[in-house]
């Protein structure tokens, strides 16, 4: 006969049952028995097996691998923790929890289910109805609301964090540099918190409770932040601009934490609850579960960065028109409020786990009680031990010991990870800032800068397959292409793509204007009367006829400018002193007679950066004049005067101007001439012979002449990285981690994302770079030493199989308590009328 292992339930109201033999066969005893008793009960398995019955050789357990709450038994029933008792460590023979001692076949005799009924009423369970979990296509039907709630969620949070950076320089009026460090500090705390998130979940509420709970912050995050960018909200005098900037920051910053705890939070729980729905056999169900949730965050991403930008340039507004930032993020908040109710309303499908013990906990302690006790004993007189954490052998099992040694060893690998994280999540900032600067005209079809971000999104859709169906078979028939292989190859990728991004960014460089640097200033003459003007300046003359303007700007040295002078025909010159004039700045020169003019400060010291295009209105009435262009109004603009600039996105735009000068039969409405991406234009406005107004456009700045497509080639090299790195390295993270300790390498691999943020942080914020395209050398330069680093780490890098090692730990535990494990003592056959 073979061994028995033993548990203790509580109060288990039966004696030792027989079962009668069919014929021919010797009496079968139940695997369970017991005495009756207030104390717990000692119970023995037999390998021995009534028939009909399959019963789970795990029936003991440790209390420190309590993974469940809830032990399903046969029948209405449910075995509950809070009776089981914990196992004393010489019985504890198996790692594993007790999960349905007895389960249920297809064909059970009629004595067995008598008998299964016996165990299970008296061993004080809770009454439940017994039903089958409802399916679709051999799929439970649970993990529907899973995938719709994970598409609806990644929809809310990239459609938010695709228009962030532009809110930040647009909306608030951060400067570039300032605006990647908060989007970047914002980013990293999203994958900082997932450790919050497991901590929550493992060891106080459960996935369930912690998805509900911190989606509900979420929301509230989402929905602050919309409303921080209701310019109406602090903007009292109704002149188009918030009266408050703080308040709005005050609260976009609130918004933003929220959401970083609540998208981390959920982050570690999501995939691993869809998972836990799935029953034993159910592995290739399980495995396409995980594609279609992949597919699922991809497709949410990519329809949420198409759409949330096209709603961040519509206009909208109680008292003036602005780009409609509440509605481009009140979408997103919306559907992370759906994706909460989806989550809700299949609650009742769920499979729900109680806290299963904080494991991250348990290796932490055990990591600090190795190092403490090594600094115990780190005199000579003590021998070394083959690894240090073998110096916590005294308090701790040698299975735990080495299960945090597997991690360590791939942990150590993910040292340099942070460095392609820093460079692949710059495509959020420092490339959507680069695109900015380029034309978004492909063909037919107009692409605003925040939507090039869709690239990403639609790459890894199309490259996924293909890569794992066509790149990688072809690549295995020549040499052994290795998780770390594949992940040096997509570091090596994505450096390229920055080498790629920095050759684009010179190209764009040669086609932006010159401004003024340092003590230099730049001027340009605009003749607004109906005479010819000559200007002279130093070192050289300009003729202006009426209506026209100077071809460029000129620079001058502040220092070394001495006068201006203004003449006409028949009339004396007249100058213009250089008190005017600040360093570093642009110059219009309104003139309309000799001795009538203006010094008019641009305000534009470089190229509009967001994609707009700007717009300033010159006023040649006798009085004062209004003009609103799409919702913004350019009030009050005096005689012989220009406006400020307002900037506009692409397109036509009309514009009306008021004046008491202009008849009621004068058209007073016009249009713009088609705005491209970038540029900047005065339009005057004069005065014809019948009285009514009319228009001349002049071109300031032109318009980016870099094709957005461009942008392609480095999006394609960095998605390229992406699929073979990413993928690969949580595929790497999880084969090469212990059972109960991938949530800590999952972990350990969302924290080399926030690192990554934290490297750009530093970078941005120690190298102030006069050319951007040093910047992503820099950058790539970096990358490309880590790829050689890492595949030195890699080539020295063993491959384990965690399951063998575990499973040899199972059998040398089998046979280290067999001393401890007894026989059942022979039992007299009784009838079934005596029992």
């Amino acid at each position: 006969m073979k061994a028995e292992t033993e548990c203790y339930v509580y109060k288990l109201r039966t004696s030792r049952v027989q079962l009668p033999p069919k014929a021919g066969e010797r009496p079968a005893q139940s695997p369970l028995t017991a005495t009756e008793g207030t104390s717990p009960a000692d119970i023995r398995l037999k390998d021995s097996q009534p028939p009909g019955l399959r019963v789970d050789r795990s029936l003991c357990f440790k209390p420190a691998q309590e993974e469940r709450p809830r032990h399903q038994l046969p029948g209405p029933c449910v075995l509950n923790r809070k009776y089981l008792t914990k196992t004393p460590r010489r019985m504890a023979t198996s790692t594993r929890v007790l999960n349905s001692a007895c389960q249920r076949t297809d064909h059970i005799p009629a004595e067995a289910a008598s008998w299964m009924s016996h165990i299970c009423l008296h061993a004080l369970c809770q009454p439940r109805a017994f039903s089958p979990p409802q399916s679709c296509k051999g799929y439970p039907l649970s993990i529907f609301f899973i995938v719709i709630n994970e598409f609806c969620e990644r929809f809310s949070y990239y459609g938010m964090r695709a228009l962030l950076i532009l809110y930040f320089t647009n909306f608030i009026g951060w400067d570039d540099n300032f605006a990647t460090a908060i989007y970047h500090t914002f980013v990293a705390l999203c994958y900082l918190t997932p450790i919050l998130g497991a901590l929550i979940a493992d060891s106080w509420l459960g996935k369930f409770k912690t998805i509900i709970s911190l989606s509900i912050i979420y929301t509230i995050g989402q929905v602050v932040i919309a409303i921080s960018s209701i310019n109406d909200l602090t903007d009292h005098n109704q002149d188009g601009t918030p009266d408050s900037i703080a308040v709005h920051v005050a609260l976009s910053m609130i918004g933003l934490a929220l959401i970083a705890l609540g998208t981390g939070g959920i982050k570690p729980c999501v995939s691993a609850f869809g998972g836990d729905q799935f029953e034993e056999g159910q592995e290739k169900q399980r495995n396409r579960f995980f594609s279609i949730f992949y597919l699922a965050i991809n497709v949410g991403s990519l329809l949420s960065t198409i759409i949330t930008p096209i709603l961040r340039v519509q206009t909208c507004g109680i008292h003036s028109q602005q780009s409609c930032y509440p509605l481009a993020f009140g979408v997103p908040a919306a559907l992370m409020a759906l994706s909460l109710i989806v989550f809700v309303v299949g609650s009742g499908m769920y499979k729900k786990f109680q806290p299963q013990g904080n494991i991250m906990g348990k290796v932490v302690k055990c990591i600090a009680f190795s190092i403490k006790n090594r600094f115990k004993h780190r005199s000579k007189e003590f021998p070394k031990r083959e690894h240090w954490l073998d110096w916590a052998k005294e308090k701790y099992d040698e299975r735990l010991i080495t299960q945090i040694k597997m991690v360590t060893r791939v942990m150590f690998l993910f040292i340099p990870l942070p460095m392609f994280w820093a460079l692949f999540d710059q495509q959020g900032s420092r490339w959507t800032l680069q695109a900015t600067t380029m034309n978004g005209k492909i063909g037919s079809i107009e692409i605003q800068p925040d939507q090039m971000q869709t690239a990403n999104s639609v790459l890894i859709v199309i490259l996924v397959p293909i890569m794992d169906a066509v790149v990688y078979p072809l690549i295995s028939k020549c040499f052994n292409f290795t998780s770390l292989r594949r992940m040096t190859v997509g570091m090596f990728l994505a450096s390229m793509a920055f080498v790629a991004a920095a050759i684009v960014q010179v190209e764009i460089d040669k086609t932006l204007p010159v401004f003024p640097r340092g003590n230099e200033v730049q001027i340009k003459v605009l003749n607004i009367g109906n005479d010819r003007m000559t200007i002279s300046f130093p070192g050289g003359t300009e003729t202006l006829e009426p209506m026209s303007q100077s071809n460029n700007y000129r620079t001058f040295d502040v220092n070394a400018l001495t006068s201006i002078n203004i003449s006409s025909a028949g009339f004396p010159y007249s100058t213009v002193t250089p008190d005017y004039f600040e360093q570093g700045e642009r110059y219009t020169l309104l003139v309309w007679t000799p001795s009538q003019y203006r010094v008019v400060m641009d305000g534009l010291t470089m190229k509009p950066d967001k994609g707009e295009n700007g717009i300033r209105f010159v006023n040649t009435f006798n009085e004062t004049i209004d003009v609103s262009m799409s919702g913004t109004v350019y009030e009050g603009i005096t005689s012989h005067n220009a406006s400020s600039y307002q900037f506009f996105s692409s397109g036509r735009h009309s514009f009306t101007i008021n004046s008491t000068e202009i008849s009621e039969g004068c058209r007073r409405t016009f249009d713009s001439s088609q705005l491209e991406f970038g540029s900047a234009f005065t339009y005057a406005i004069q005065r014809e012979a019948d009285g009514c107004p009319s228009v001349v456009e002049f071109e300031d700045i032109p318009p980016n002449t870099v094709n957005i497509a461009l942008q392609i080639p480095q999006y394609f090299l960095l998605t390229c990285g992406e699929v073979v790195f990413s993928v690969t390295g949580l595929e790497f993270s999880y084969s090469q981690a212990p059972s109960n300790m991938k949530s800590v390498l999952q972990a350990g691999w969302l924290l080399t994302v926030a690192f990554g943020n934290i490297i750009v942080l530093i970078v941005a914020g120690a190298g102030q770079f006069s050319e951007q395209w040093a910047e992503y050398i820099l950058f790539a330069a970096l990358l490309l030493v880590v790829c050689v680093i890492f595949a030195i780490m890699a080539r020295f890098y063993t491959y384990i199989n965690p399951a063998e090692i575990e499973a040899q730990f199972d059998e040398d535990e089998k046979k280290k308590n067999a001393e401890d494990i007894y026989l059942y003592p022979t039992v007299e056959s009784v009838s079934q009328t005596k029992m």
